[in-house]
């Protein structure tokens, strides 16, 4: 049964997380959101644990498309980085500001860049696209993301400072627009670098959140030493291009860490 205990103890946090927000904010909702979202990784975690092999597309489609298209297109919630901002300088700690202190501020310190693997909208369809695996050396550009980070939170800025009307419009199309940006750049990315992740390294804001809280994840990849023969497939397979061989907090990489457990598949000697 050791094998099922991960995906019980995620079940178990997001319900927790769950009832505490239902019963703190006095809203429902948040019992079935947090609930679903819960079952859905859990879900995922249980066909790896069966060695299904689409098992964290399932948890990326399932929970990925609810928030794209239920939270963001029908409820007209904007769960980007605007959304963020947006919900921040009105004070409210509600949808955005939410999900993003669960997911994406003190979630990375228990499951690192998880949300980036199992739950992403936009990686959701870069994942689809043919170069899963890097074919070209890493690009010195991650310095972009802190440009995007920072014209996000200047766009919203603006927008409270000129006292503009009807913002909550302007949220939602702010949705649709930077949503269509992000598949585009994204899509256009992968296919100059040939690696699908190209966007997630370089442009993603998010990123300036997850990256420092990732360096604390409890929720490792570790390499057991005794069994690993140096014969670097992990490295090849991995998407974020992870050392992953390095059991240190400041391996090459290691902030990036998804948990896609390409490397732990690939692995002959079941070291990782």
């Amino acid at each position: 049964m050791k094998k099922y205990f991960l995906p019980f103890i995620m079940l178990t946090i997001f319900e927790t997380v769950a009832v505490a927000l239902w019963l703190t904010q006095d809203n429902i909702f948040y019992l079935f959101n947090f609930s679903y979202i819960g079952i859905s990784l859990s879900l995922g975690m249980l066909l790896y644990v069966r060695k299904y092999k689409y098992a964290r597309r399932v948890a990326q489609f399932l929970v990925g498309l609810y928030m794209l298209v239920y939270l963001g297109l029908i409820c007209g919630e904007n769960m980007q980085i605007e959304g963020f901002w947006y919900y921040l300088f009105t004070g409210v700690f509600e949808a955005a500001t939410i999900h993003y202190a669960v997911a994406k501020i003190f979630g990375p310190l228990l499951f690192g860049r998880g949300w980036c693997g199992y739950a992403c909208w936009t990686a959701m369809v870069l994942d689809f696209l043919p170069y899963k695996v890097p074919e070209t050396p890493r690009k010195k550009i991650g310095w972009i993301r802190y440009l995007t980070f920072a014209i996000s939170l200047i766009f919203v800025s603006a927008l409270f400072l000129a006292h503009v009307g009807n913002i909550e419009k302007i949220m939602f199309w702010a949705f649709i627009i930077g949503n269509a940006i992000y598949y585009a750049v994204g899509i256009i990315l992968a296919f100059a670098f040939k690696d699908n992740r190209a966007f997630c390294k370089y442009i993603c804001p998010v990123t300036v959140f997850l990256k420092p809280m990732s360096y604390f994840s409890l929720l490792r990849i570790e390499c057991d030493k005794s069994k690993c023969v140096s014969c670097g497939k992990c490295r090849k397979v991995c998407p974020m291009e992870v050392d992953v061989t390095d059991n240190s907090r400041k391996r090459k990489n290691g902030t990036e860490c998804i948990l896609c457990f390409e490397c732990v598949k690939s692995c002959p000697k079941g070291a990782l």
